[in-house]
């Protein structure tokens, strides 16, 4: 019986999981041609809230779901060409909301639970 519920588990988490680039040139050129927002999360090394965000909220079935029509990407805070190409990050974590022109639409500093996300992302297909 538990297999089975694990392996559940581990189907559900494949269908859902967001696909996440690390390169901003590729990922601002895929929104170009599908015609998407992206979603910019840059993160730091040693951050707890980073990898608190991911693993709770950015990893929650509903928010993954919502993030589907998002053009992803992971930046490292330590990254110094990707940090040159976003506007100035004041903390980590930091999500950047950017239409296709790079455009930014919403931004997000610091830890967001899961009702927060889903709050942000429906504001900016609103927009």
């Amino acid at each position: 019986m538990n297999k089975i519920v694990l392996g559940v588990l581990l189907f559900s988490s494949l269908l859902f999981s967001v696909e996440w680039s690390k390169d901003l040139e590729t990922a601002f050129a895929t929104a170009k041609k599908e015609h998407k927002n992206i979603m910019v999360l840059v993160e730091g090394e040693n951050c707890r809230w980073c990898k608190k965000l991911k693993h709770r909220t950015l990893a929650d079935e509903a928010v993954e779901k919502r993030l589907e029509k998002f053009v992803t990407v992971k930046v490292m805070r330590e990254d110094a060409f990707a940090m040159s190409e976003l506007p100035e990050v004041k903390g980590v974590p930091t999500i950047f909301f950017m239409n296709e022109d790079k455009v930014i639409s919403d931004e997000i500093l610091g830890y967001v639970d899961v009702e927060d996300m889903i709050y942000y992302i429906n504001d900016i297909e609103k927009k």
